[in-house]
């Protein structure tokens, strides 16, 4: 499972006085310290404020830069900011997080996903709002695709994201995602899914036994990538648990492998 390493996101305290204050220590310091746990992503969130982020989505990618050559997730709403953030990304393929069914979106995106030949994160839902059914992410899907296509991006670059949300407010969350997937795999080969897997704790105590229980379910579901906290004790650990007794693993060659790195928790 690809893993999208989370902590560099502006709606982070931390992350956020960091940024306003160009910590570069701090910064190149969540980088590596994410590199190093087993991310194949590095996620790069800049949403500081409408005046200020453009400048602070180039000056994020380039302390991530300075310490790491691992691809970036350019993650913002703004488009100005997401050009920025694609042009100075390098040479392996960036991700662009990310668009919905939304027109205003699609349009503002999608020529960018496609400029760029970008991995895509795409949200499950549309103008009309938050789905609260499987059906209603996939009408959302539907009109993604259709967009895809017509803007040139490729099928195998578009990663779905059903949308997880709290199981606290509603007990169908995790297994709608779930049967997402599910059909996903079914019917839309070879797209891709993804998904923010803690979410689904969101508001309820202990939350890392839920987020562990929901990695495992949705690696099972045959979940492609996950946008995780890598130093979270025991997330990477139990995604390479799940693949390996899943025989997603020959011979259980990464378990092993990141077992003498020191990055199963």
């Amino acid at each position: 499972m690809l893993i999208i390493a989370e902590r560099l996101n502006c709606t982070r305290k931390s992350v956020h006085r960091a940024v306003s204050s160009k910590d570069a220590p701090f910064v190149r310091e969540q980088a590596v310290r994410q590199a190093e746990a087993g991310a194949d992503y590095i996620d790069v969130n800049s949403a500081t404020g409408v005046q200020t982020e453009v400048d602070d989505m180039k000056w994020m990618i380039e302390q991530v830069r300075a310490v790491t050559d691992k691809p970036i997730s350019v993650d913002t709403a703004n488009p100005a900011a997401m050009r920025e953030g694609l042009l100075l990304h390098g040479p392996s393929q960036p991700m662009v997080n990310s668009v919905t069914g939304e027109q205003a979106r699609l349009d503002a995106v999608m020529p960018l996903a496609a400029e760029f030949q970008a991995k895509l994160v795409a949200l499950a839902m549309d103008d009309t709002g938050m789905p609260e059914t499987v059906d209603q992410r996939f009408v959302a899907i539907e009109k993604i695709l259709k967009a895809a296509a017509h803007h040139g991006v490729r099928t195998e670059n578009i990663y779905i994201d059903p949308l997880i949300r709290p199981v606290s407010t509603n007990p169908t969350h995790a297994v709608d995602c779930m049967e997402t997937v599910r059909r996903i795999k079914a019917e839309f080969a070879p797209l891709k899914t993804v998904g923010g897997l803690s979410n689904v704790s969101f508001g309820l105590p202990q939350r890392h036994l839920l987020n562990h229980a929901f990695l495992t379910l949705m690696v099972q579901a045959g979940v492609d990538a996950g946008i995780i906290d890598p130093l979270e004790p025991g997330a990477v650990g139990t995604i390479l648990a799940t693949e390996a007794l899943l025989n997603r693993d020959e011979f259980c060659m990464n378990y092993i492998c990141a077992s003498r790195d020191g990055r199963l928790g």
